[in-house]
């Protein structure tokens, strides 16, 4: 069981530095940005979501 929660785990903060990146690249187009926040990941996507127009209501 451990070892299914950890591959679980490695894909949910691969993904969270996915979305983090693409959603740097689209705003900066600089790959030193994309870098730090998808180094941030998750908390740099919950930022971005809370501090936009729309925020998380779209």
């Amino acid at each position: 069981m451990s070892a299914a929660r950890d591959t679980a785990t490695q894909a949910g903060i691969g993904l969270g530095s996915a979305i983090a990146v693409a959603i740097s690249w689209s705003l900066h187009q600089s790959i030193i940005w994309a870098i730090i926040h998808g180094f941030f990941g998750w908390f740099y996507v919950i930022y971005h979501a809370f501090t936009r127009p729309g925020g998380l209501s779209g």
